[in-house]
């Protein structure tokens, strides 16, 4: 028998996979087209780089989406967002695949990324409705390493679908995922919103709980932490073909095969992270990782000059070790104080992040430098900027829980 949105839930396989599933639905439909960019540009009659409009077209439309998803899920409940933007990623995917000019692609992007950020948002949300503290910790961390699982992995599988069947068949694969994951939402869990936690839509209502959300310290601090982190991880992911392809030397293959074996790291940091928080709370165990974060992006750019493969898998190692600290922990005291509109929260976050995502790629892609210092550079900054944004987070816990005791 399903449980009611109000029972207590207990944290099993099905639960991390579902919300695995949705948050991941946006890296995985950007990352696994990425291998069959020469086939698309050909079969569409355009030029390689004209694709990056695929891009960008899905990050904004994913962004700004999000922003509605939020205060529409918690005014309506989780469910009926859920299952009506995995309605529409599927529709989106449908309309790239059966595209026949690079217009209509777009349009099918756009789509696909207006149904991926309600996923997104509400995987978040629903964590924060059934889960408190460690538990919410515990998931988040896990919900993280399926995030980094997704753009590490999916080019190796865009390219094995691409090899096989096609670039069309790579969004028919996606869009039947997402069919079978909103099937499986049904059967298996449904509403998860408290019945009383419902919270009332006006346009002015949102914006004001918007602008409050961006002025409450317990949230912004966290969020912009959290989101600095992501960004350079995207700037990481968009120049990557220009440092290990054009400079290095690597092959596509080879490529794909670096961004899965990345993944691992990111696996270990995720099940490390909530361990950390038990030993030194989960503020100092951010902290921590956004140390890490900053080495590993002074390591690269310390040894830009003269790049290799060790130097950039160095510090990239020490980046994702600390990100994978730092972004579960960072998202939970982000959300933690705010379940009564915990969509609205995770709408906001998910909008930083993926504002933040489009100016780390942009930023290490249009820098007047070679592309492993643009990107030394950009990453140094973000993880310095991500350190400096969540010491009054420290400062403020510091004297919460002194003036407890």
């Amino acid at each position: 028998m399903k449980p009611t949105s109000d029972s207590p839930r207990v944290l099993t396989g099905s639960i991390l996979f579902l919300l695995a599933g949705l948050a991941a639905m946006g890296s995985l439909a950007t990352n696994v087209i990425l291998p069959v960019f020469p086939s698309m540009s050909a079969s569409l009659g355009v030029e390689p780089r004209d694709l990056g409009l695929t891009l960008s077209s899905f990050f904004i439309a994913f962004a700004l989406g999000q922003l509605f998803v939020g205060p529409l899920a918690d005014r309506f409940g989780r469910m009926p967002l859920v299952v009506g933007g995995l309605v529409t990623f599927v529709a989106g995917s449908a309309l790239c695949a059966l595209s026949q000019t690079l217009d209509i692609l777009i349009l099918g992007r756009v789509i696909q990324a207006l149904g991926a950020c309600a996923a997104s948002v509400l995987a978040r949300a629903i964590a924060r409705d059934l889960f408190d503290g460690e538990a919410l910790a515990r998931v988040l961390a896990l919900i993280m390493i399926a995030m980094a699982a997704a753009p590490g992995f999916s080019p190796l599988v865009g390219t094995g679908l691409g090899a096989l069947l096609g670039w069309r068949f790579i969004f028919a694969g996606v869009g039947l995922f997402a069919l079978a994951l909103g099937i499986f939402y049904l059967r298996s869990m449904g509403e998860t919103q408290p019945s009383n936690a419902k919270q009332p839509l006006r346009f002015r209502t949102v914006v004001v709980a918007y602008a409050a959300l961006a002025r409450d310290r317990r949230f912004i601090y966290p969020a912009l932490s959290v989101s600095l982190t992501i960004g350079m991880l995207f700037a990481f992911f968009a120049t990557a073909p220009a440092i290990l392809i054009s400079e290095l030397g690597l092959t596509g293959l080879q490529l794909a095969l670096y961004f899965a074996a990345t993944v691992f790291i990111v696996f270990g940091a995720g099940f490390l992270a909530p361990r950390l928080a038990r030993r030194w709370g989960q503020s100092w165990a951010v902290m921590i990782g956004a140390v890490i974060a900053l080495i590993g992006s002074l390591v690269i750019l310390t040894l830009a000059a003269s790049p290799s493969l060790l130097s950039i898998t160095a510090g990239l190692g020490l980046f994702l070790l600390g990100m994978g600290f730092l972004n579960p922990l960072g998202t939970a005291i982000t959300l933690q104080p705010f379940s009564h509109n915990a969509g609205l929260a995770s709408a906001l976050l998910g909008f930083l992040q993926m504002a933040c995502a489009a100016i780390g790629a942009t930023a290490a892609s249009v820098l007047p430098l070679p592309p492993t210092t643009a990107l030394a550079a950009t990453m140094t900054v973000g993880s310095a900027l991500a350190l400096l944004v969540f010491i009054p987070v420290i400062v403020r816990l510091t004297h919460t829980k002194v003036a407890l005791s």
